[in-house]
């Protein structure tokens, strides 16, 4: 007489596994760009588990790509120095001043510390900045307030991406970290670029599957502030009635998404980085959180 099954207290973590299958088959192969921003970027929790989901991403087949800025960081070692943080139309003015103070904190302090974090798995990551091997060009970007252009200093728009140096490394296993600063192939300054905008044009050039812009909200609400109800998905036509109403900082995030997934991207995602493993969540489970956008001309894929 055969004995009962023993019940296997570790079958759960089988089942997830088993979920998790269609996706890995899916995006086996396929490039994921992630932008890292807001609280996952200044928790230490979330950083240590943020580095962990984008080593498990290589491992499982994929190909992650991280792009940062470094807003609170960058506050923080302007202030030390006695600069002045000034913000117009949304964005950082930059004098030449704090421009060699972005730099060094972006490509000295935030993507050093991210490189450590996810070469404590092994030797993947590698840091570059735009300005490494042409990755990325700029030119002089003038905010508008009020309908008046406005020098802001030395803020760029992209111009050019050149994925040559990032497709070596994907090709050679690695993860690159990718610093969104740009040199202008006019005047041959130094300029600060967002770092959603970044993500977007990076993703774009590369035909990436996934954009995935880390959030400290819980996605893109219905009709914030009356609800919290998140949209869970919508087009990019549905998303470009949206954008108007939107608060100042989601703005950048959703045109990113908006340009991604008008040029190629099959997905763009804004997800909530204040939760623990969120882009294995979205990426992998059948739930999925945050809101996800897709090309008109497709119903896209969860």
């Amino acid at each position: 007489m055969s004995t009962p099954a023993r019940k296997h207290t570790a079958l759960p973590k089988a089942q997830t596994l088993v979920e998790a299958l269609p996706w890995l088959t899916r995006h086996h192969g396929r490039t994921v760009v992630i932008k890292f921003g807001g609280n996952a970027m200044v928790d230490d929790e979330l950083k240590a588990a943020f580095a962990k989901d984008v080593v498990f991403l290589r491992h499982a087949g994929l190909r992650p790509v991280v792009v940062h800025g470094g807003g609170p960081q960058i506050s923080a070692a302007l202030e030390r120095m006695g600069l002045e943080s000034e913000f117009k139309a949304g964005l950082r003015v930059t004098t030449p001043e704090a421009m060699d103070v972005v730099r060094m904190v972006l490509a000295g302090q935030v993507q050093r510390e991210l490189v450590g974090l996810l070469n404590q798995h092994g030797p993947l990551a590698v840091g570059l900045t735009g300005e490494d091997a042409g990755t990325m060009t700029a030119v002089k970007h003038f905010a508008e307030l009020n309908g008046e252009r406005i020098d802001i200093g030395r803020v760029g728009e992209i111009t050019h991406i050149d994925t040559g140096a990032i497709e070596t490394l994907l090709d050679d296993g690695r993860i690159p970290v990718v610093s969104s600063v740009a040199r202008s192939g006019d005047d041959g300054h130094v300029y600060n670029v967002n770092a959603d905008t970044a993500a977007a044009a990076l993703a774009a050039a590369l035909g990436a599957e996934t954009l995935m812009v880390l959030t400290d909200v819980e996605g893109l609400y219905e009709d914030w502030p009356h609800s919290d109800e998140v949209i869970s998905k919508l087009t990019a036509s549905e998303l470009e009635a949206l954008l108007p109403q939107l608060a100042s900082g989601m703005v950048p995030k959703m045109q990113g998404c908006l340009y991604a997934v008008r040029n190629g991207v099959t997905t763009a995602r804004v997800i909530d980085g204040r939760v623990q493993h969120s882009i294995l969540l979205e990426i992998f489970t059948d739930e999925g959180i945050g809101t996800m956008v897709v090309p008109d001309t497709e119903e896209g894929q969860a």
